[in-house]
């Protein structure tokens, strides 16, 4: 992405995180700011009972962020409920958690791309949401700089176990990006872990999945921000545990809806199997 322009895939994806707030009912994952904190224009699209071409289109890929949200910040309790206290949100975009902390002992730290990290700021003071006083904002490009150096200059504890949430970001990186973060993550105190997600390579694709594929690609290509990175199962895996993590959880399409779009009667489900969630555990 351009070094001077926040992400507009960021938007997007808080855009379908408030959409899911209006037009999903039983909700899979609750954040009232995300309807706050995205761009008024946006915002008035938002109609229940109006489901165009379009939103047709998009329910599916709404379903994953509502599920992947969800998911990710259930990891996080569960890491709560073990003692960690410090909590890293990797490429934050427009994530709401900061604001919306249930858990008063909880240190977070939100990291992202400078240009983004400063528009966030902006639509939290515009949309009138207060940022709680223990919540760090790192600003990082992934791609040029490290991640420790840039938590060095902050509260961050390297000696004590942190629970890292990755959430839309590795797709966009370049291999060595991607290996450096891990590596960082995987260097933490045992009780550590990391929550994130990746993009499936298209080899490994059905015909229908495989175009959904590059509606997608050249979608975010034309953002300025193009698909780099994709893994298959297997080999994230083995990349995992010889980076030392243990105790992996990969979901898929049907794990994700068997746990989270189970029962319900307005087919919110994901589909396709463009991407995984996995957690890891030092």
């Amino acid at each position: 992405m351009l070094d001077t322009v926040a992400s507009r895939t960021a938007h997007r994806v808080a855009v379908r995180r408030a959409e899911h707030q209006v037009l999903d009912f039983p909700r899979i994952f609750d954040d009232p700011l995300s309807l706050r904190i995205i761009e008024p224009e946006s915002l008035a699209k938002i109609r229940p009972g109006h489901v165009n071409r379009k939103q047709r289109l998009t329910k599916s890929f709404r379903a994953f962020m509502a599920v992947r949200s969800r998911w990710a910040e259930d990891e996080l309790a569960k890491a709560v409920r073990q003692g960690i206290r410090q909590y890293l949100i990797l490429g934050a975009g427009l994530d709401t958690f900061s604001c919306r902390n249930p858990y008063p002992d909880l240190h977070v730290y939100e990291v992202d791309h400078p240009a983004t990290q400063a528009w966030k700021l902006e639509r939290l003071a515009g949309a009138g949401i207060p940022i709680p006083p223990g919540v760090r904002f790192v600003p990082v490009h992934f791609e040029r700089e490290s991640l420790a150096e840039a938590l060095a200059a902050t509260a961050f504890r390297p000696d004590e176990p942190a629970f890292f949430a990755w959430l839309g970001v590795t797709p966009y990186l370049t291999d060595r990006a991607f290996e450096e973060t891990m590596r960082f993550v995987a260097a933490r105190p045992a009780g550590s872990g990391i929550a994130f997600d990746y993009a499936i390579p298209r080899t490994h694709l059905n015909p229908v999945e495989t175009m959904a594929l590059d509606a997608l690609s050249l979608h975010v290509k034309n953002a300025g921000e193009p698909f780099q990175l994709f893994f298959e199962p297997a080999v994230m895996h083995a990349r995992l545990l010889e980076m030392g993590f243990h105790s992996l959880e990969d979901l898929g399409r049907d794990q994700m809806n068997a746990r989270y779009c189970a029962g319900r009667a307005d087919g919110l489900r994901v589909k396709g199997n463009l991407a995984r969630l996995v957690r890891a555990a030092i």
